[in-house]
Order: C-alpha cells, then structure tokens, then sequence
C-alpha cells in the first residue's frame, strides 16, 4: 500500500506532489500517480522520483488517500473505472472543480469518506489558497491531516460546501482578473517609456507587496488605501478616475458572474 495516490499528474497535481515532498511530509517511495498522458508520467517520475502508471485502478487499489486532480469532463470515466476498486477504509480528496460530495457518493454508490478542495493557481509557485469541506464521515484528524499536507503549498482553510461557488469566484478564477489587472498597469508604464520587463518585474512586486501588506497587518483595504493617498496627489488622482471609469463595479459584476456560472455548471453536473 501506498500512502497517498493521484490520479492525474497535471499543472495542479504535479504542484501537490511537488509542495508535499520538499515539505518533507512524505517520501517519494510512498506516493503513487496515474496519468493518461506517456509525457505527464515520465515528467512526474523525472521530476518526483516517485511510481507512475497509466492505470487508475492499479493507484485506487494501493492508496490509503487518494487524489483526484483531473479535468472535469473526465472524472465521470474515471470514477466508473475505478469504483469497485474504492473501500470505505480509504479517504478521498477531489480538487476538481464543479463536482460535490453529493456527486461522488452517487457516482461511486456508497457512502464514502471525501474531502472536496477548491485550490489556485498560485500553488504552482507555493502560494495557494485552498478551501476544503468534507463529508460527514471524515474527522476532524483526518481534516487536518489533509490540511498538513496541503499547507506545504497553499494557505488552508474550511468553508461549507454551500461556498464553494463564491470560493470560485474570490479565490479559485480570481488570478485571472488579478493577472489582467497588471498587465493593464504594465502597458500603462510601456506608454510612459518603460522597457516591459522592467514593468513587469515592477507591477508583479507592487501586487506581491500590496497583498502581503493586507494579510500580514489584517487592516482594511479600503485603510491600507488610504495610507496610499497623500491630499491633492498622484494616487487619489488615479483613484478618481479609476472611480469614475466604475472599477469597482466591474470587478463586483465579473467576480458575481463567475459566481452564477460556477452554480449553474454545479446544479447541472449534480
């Protein structure tokens, strides 16, 4: 038996694996991972040193956790392929997006032990935000053990499964907008006679800085600002405008979106 088993060794999983190992919370030897893709398993063992297979049940049956790091289209396969194989004595953990606890435990026929997380992007590079519900048939130490792991590359936290779409829109898409955000500011420094690299290189630092700033001292947004806006200045300039031109509103509208469109792809898939 393995202690933890993936099935797709992606962008996200690859960052799972990547995060637990240098986090020293598990060996190589005790993972094993699955892919449908020669290419993706041959870049998991290079890069891991861990098993790799292209058979999901051959990973199912030796897990005593098992991962679920697939694309949404190709979950409803997997799980049929696999659900015979599944016991009550293992713990799932899913991150793939649009899929409830529900859906897993109609799809695999019984009652199962499942914990849903809703990673980002930024877990790539070790900065994550994961929000995770769970099953009433997981405990609390089962829960944290999972949140130990996923500590190494991303924040942790619980919210109720009816969240999970909001999550998406804040959390899980929001790079996204962030991304756009300062590629806009980059090419405003470009007009203004800055070699684009260079503005890259200051945009990302600001975004980093301005982030870290909020989360490390807990002051408001709107506070920290403020602190930014000296009377009659540069910055309450560009805030003006940046009023009038309904940024705010844009970033509430589109983030509300993605919102409604997550729940309709949920109540659609489950």
């Amino acid at each position: 038996m393995k202690k933890l088993g993936f099935i797709g060794v992606g962008n996200m999983g690859g960052a799972m694996i990547g995060g637990i190992l240098a986090g020293k919370k598990m060996a190589a030897e005790d993972i094993i991972g699955a892919d449908h893709s020669q290419s993706s398993r041959d870049r998991a063992a290079s890069l891991y040193g861990i098993e790799m297979t292209g058979d999901n049940r051959e990973v199912a049956a030796q897990a005593q956790i098992l991962f679920f790091s697939v694309k949404p289209q190709f979950l409803d396969d997997v799980l049929n392929e696999i659900r015979d194989v599944i016991t009550k004595d293992q713990l799932l953990v899913s991150i793939v997006a649009g899929r409830s606890i529900a859906y897993y435990q109609k799809m695999l026929g019984k009652k199962i032990r499942i914990i849903r997380l809703m990673p980002n992007t930024p877990a790539l590079v070790g900065a994550g935000m994961t929000a995770a519900c769970c099953s009433a048939e997981v405990s609390a130490e089962e829960m944290e053990k999972v949140g130990d792991l996923i500590r190494t590359f991303s924040l942790f936290e619980e919210v109720p499964e009816t969240l999970f779409d909001a999550v998406t829109g804040v959390s899980g898409s929001s790079p996204a907008y962030v991304f756009m955000m300062m590629e806009a500011m980059a090419d405003a420094a470009v007009l203004a006679g800055m070699p684009r690299a260079q503005a890259y290189r200051f945009v990302g630092q600001a975004v980093l800085g301005s982030a870290k700033m909020m989360l490390e001292t807990g002051k408001h947004p709107g506070e920290l600002k403020d602190m930014v806006c000296s009377p009659a200045g540069t910055t309450i300039e560009a805030v003006r405008v940046l009023e009038e031109l309904g940024l705010r509103s844009a970033i509430i509208e589109g983030t509300e979106a993605c919102i409604e469109k997550s729940a309709q792809m949920n109540a659609e898939k489950n």
